[in-house]
């Protein structure tokens, strides 16, 4: 191959030219490398997954991670993945509930239903009770 190079004429075989593009290649690399390395070590999980979450996810979440912390781990670095390559930006607590269900983990939340009048709050069980006296 023939290349003009300020005014010169320059004779390059080809095994020069794909030697120069992996030393090229190469300083590119170690350039890019470290930065890309930079970014991932800074990120804060609980900061991502804090602007991912919304409504009671958060609360789901850790009665995942209470009841099935291997699994909940890796579902956690898949969360984080998809909302650093922005292909998700928020979740409910009803979505990662009904995710984490459709993976096979049956999480369990405590729950209650309070029932207020008269101008108090009462759990279900206590009125019961009451209309049952």
């Amino acid at each position: 191959m023939m290349y003009i190079k300020f005014n010169k004429v320059v004779i390059m075989t080809d095994k020069e030219l794909e030697s120069i593009r992996k030393k090229r290649l190469k300083e590119l690399q170690k350039r890019i490398i470290p930065k890309v390395q930079k970014t991932t070590t800074n990120i804060d999980s609980k900061e991502v997954l804090g602007r991912i979450f919304k409504g009671r996810a958060q609360e789901v979440f850790n009665a995942s991670a209470s009841q099935f912390p291997h699994e909940t781990e890796k579902i956690k670095k898949l969360l984080i993945k998809l909302a650093l390559e922005r292909k998700i930006s928020e979740i409910s607590g009803e979505q990662l509930f009904a995710l984490l269900r459709q993976v096979g983990l049956p999480i369990k939340l405590n729950t209650s239903i309070n029932y207020y009048g008269k101008g108090k709050t009462k759990s279900l069980s206590e009125k019961f009770k009451e209309s049952m006296s």
